[in-house]
Order: structure tokens, then C-alpha cells, then sequence
């Protein structure tokens, strides 16, 4: 890091240091957040660290140690504290599934990033631009559910929130000098309302449809495919790793096309290494071997907008794409995706029509308002 060291954070593991914590949370208007999960190392991913960041230091809370943390919920859905986040989609999904957390009043900087049309939009490359200080990524892909943790790696995690507020009064005085804060607004209140299922659900049997390349199967071979993806899905769940770690949807792909009948033919498959072979390969032609007598699994209904739809989707994508361009943000700055596709679907007429439209909030609807319902108009006139 090239910056003053700080005071160490504060590791909070135990129900007495959360209180205080939460005490401290209380008393500041503004609360950096992130999360540190072990995505890359277990099978169902948990969130295992938070980290806080307030004018009274830096707080890494030990979510392994304290899985109760209804304490924090008040914090998070507060209106009148503003919670600081970078790329905060993942994080906000991530505390939302392990913790039922809601949310109220964010601040996301890679979204300000994204709105003023800086050309870097990741954190480390801000800071740097922004503040000359470099992030030491060295723990970046680490094992954050393994215990104890070393003084380095809480060093590493707490940087991740401690110059957020700092970023964010330099972000909220360029937006409001150009005049794209309610629209950064808008977007953060889209950010708030993300919701996800908490864990619980098993393994969906129609996943394996989204392995690349699966739809072009024949019906016997997607039912190789099938059984494969369900043997991975087993194993990684049985040693708790990712998926990927046991084996790469490419090599199962592989094997369902050319579903091998011998062990020497194991070794001619692209992307099985011969630990794999030895270790798996057994299982793996018995696997295959029960799927050529299955029955063919049932495809996936592929969902074909009609060509009205298509076609002012179309138009309404490539203004985007234009509007973009000559702002210099990316698309999705613009008009998120979902209200391009809610727009083509059931077409506003007038730009009061506008205001049922999700995510297209009030400063949308005034700055392109007029804009869309003359394009969508004249796609629905057809050519003249």
C-alpha cells in the first residue's frame, strides 16, 4: 500500500464487540460496506466477512463466528444513513441471501464511475487515479471461510472500504456539477430493491441446458449431458467446492459429445487432465453408460418475442446505443436493458404512459421521455 498505515481494524467475532459496533454505526451518516465471500472455494457461497468503515476506524465483522446478525438489518435498511458500496450489485445480492438484509439509501461508486463516464471504473484503478494510493491485490482470489485469519488479510480486506467516502463527496460534486445526480440516484434506488432467494433450494435439474453448446445436442447426448452435470454436481457438493473445480462444463460437453465407452478413450477428450482420468474416470463412463438408456430430457421452451416486439426492441436498443456513444458512458447508463425490453413489449403511447415503466424513473422519463415515444410511435407507423 503506498499510504500512511492506519490503525489496525477492529475484528469483530463476538455478540458484545457487534453491539458496539452497531452503536457506533448508529451515530454515522454515512457507512462504507463490502463483502469478502469464499465463492472460489466452496460449493455454496456465503458471505464471510463485512467490512465498516466509518470516521470512528475501520470494523471487519466475522460472519463464521457470529451468524446471527439481525443487529445489522437496522443499518442497512435505514433511509437516513447512506451505505457506501462499490460494485455493490454482488454485495447487496450476496447480504440479501445469507442474511435477508434489505436495503435503503446507496451509494454505489463504480455506478458514479459509470455515470460520469470515467474511462476506469474499477476500485483499484480509482483509487489510484483519485487518491495516488495502490491496492496490494495479493489476497484477492483468497479462501475467506478458512480460520484463523492473518493480520495481513484483514489489512487487505478493510482498504476496500476505508477511502469509499472520500471517493464518494469527490463522485457527488462531479455529478451534481453536471447535472447527472438524479440519474445516479435513480439507479442507486434500482440497486436497493435487489432481492434474491436465501439458500436452502437444491440443485436446479434443467441447469445443464446452460452449459454452452448443450442445445446443439442430439437428445441422447443431452441426456449424457444431463447425468454428467448432475455427477458434478454431486461431487462438488460432497468434497464443498465449486462446481468448476471438479470439472469444466467445456470437458462435460465433451464427453456428452463424444460419450467415451472405454477408459482409453478418456484420455483423447479435450480438457480432462489424467489426474481426472484416474480419479473420475470409472465413475464417468458408468455415468454415461446409465444415460444412453435414459430417456432424452425435455428441452427448454425458448421464448420468441413476437417480431413487433423484436423490432422495436431493436430501435430502441440501437438509440441507446447511439445516445451512449455521443455521451460517452456505456449503454446501460442510458436506460437499463430491462426497460428497453418492457417498453418493446407493451409500448407507452404518451410520456405519462412512461411512469409504469421499471427502472425508468423520473429524470429518465424527462430527459428521453419525448424521444422514446416519438421512436416508438414511428416503429409502430411502420414505413410510410
Amino acid at each position: 500500500m503506498s499510504s500512511p498505515t492506519p490503525p489496525p481494524p477492529v475484528f469483530v467475532a463476538t455478540a458484545d464487540a457487534l453491539d458496539r459496533l452497531v452503536g457506533l454505526l448508529a451515530d454515522s451518516p454515512t457507512v462504507a460496506v463490502d463483502t469478502e465471500s469464499n465463492s472460489l472455494h466452496a460449493y455454496r457461497e456465503r458471505v464471510c466477512l463485512i467490512q465498516f468503515s466509518i470516521p470512528a476506524g475501520d470494523f471487519i465483522v466475522d460472519p463464521i463466528a457470529l451468524p446471527d446478525l439481525h443487529a445489522l438489518a437496522p443499518v442497512f435498511a435505514s433511509p437516513s444513513q447512506e451505505k457506501i458500496l462499490h460494485a455493490a450489485e454482488n454485495d447487496l445480492l450476496s447480504l440479501s441471501r445469507d442474511f435477508g438484509f434489505s436495503f435503503a439509501n446507496i451509494f454505489d461508486t463504480m455506478t458514479a464511475a459509470r455515470t460520469l463516464g470515467w474511462p476506469q471504473v474499477g476500485l483499484a484503478a480509482i483509487l489510484e487515479t483519485q487518491f495516488a494510493v495502490t491496492l496490494d491485490k495479493k489476497f484477492q482470489r483468497a479462501d475467506w471461510g478458512r480460520r484463523p485469519l492473518t493480520a495481513e488479510m484483514l489489512d487487505y480486506a478493510r482498504f476496500d472500504t476505508r477511502y469509499l467516502a472520500a471517493l464518494r463527496a469527490k463522485q457527488f460534486e462531479a455529478l451534481d456539477q453536471s447535472g447527472y445526480w438524479p440519474e445516479a440516484h435513480e439507479e442507486f434506488a434500482r440497486l436497493a430493491r435487489v432481492r434474491v432467494e436465501r439458500n436452502g433450494t437444491g440443485p436446479d435439474p434443467m441447469a445443464f441446458w446452460r452449459v454452452k453448446g448443450a442445445l446443439d445436442l442430439t437428445p441422447s447426448r443431452a441426456a449424457v449431458l444431463q447425468a454428467l452435470f448432475a455427477w458434478r454436481e454431486a461431487q462438488a457438493e460432497r468434497g464443498d467446492r465449486p462446481p468448476f473445480k471438479v470439472m469444466s462444463e467445456a470437458s462435460l460437453l465433451a464427453l456428452a459429445r463424444h460419450a467415451p465407452v472405454k477408459a482409453s478413450d478418456l484420455a483423447r477428450i479435450g480438457g480432462l487432465s489424467p489426474i481426472q482420468v484416474q480419479r473420475h474416470g470409472r465413475h464417468l463412463l458408468r455415468v454415461m453408460q446409465d444415460a444412453a438408456q435414459a430417456p432424452p430430457p425435455e428441452r427448454p421452451a425458448l421464448d420468441r418475442e413476437p417480431d413487433d416486439v423484436m423490432e422495436r426492441y431493436e430501435k430502441l436498443h440501437a438509440w441507446r446505443k447511439a445516445r451512449a456513444r455521443q455521451r460517452g458512458v456505456e449503454s446501460d447508463v442510458i436506460v437499463p436493458r430491462a426497460a428497453l425490453r418492457a417498453m418493446a413489449r407493451r409500448p407507452p403511447r404518451t410520456v405519462d404512459d412512461l411512469a409504469e415503466v421499471v427502472d425508468l424513473g423520473p429524470w429518465r422519463r424527462q430527459a428521453y421521455g419525448e424521444e422514446l415515444i416519438a421512436l416508438l410511435a414511428a416503429s409502430d407507423a411502420g414505413p410510410s
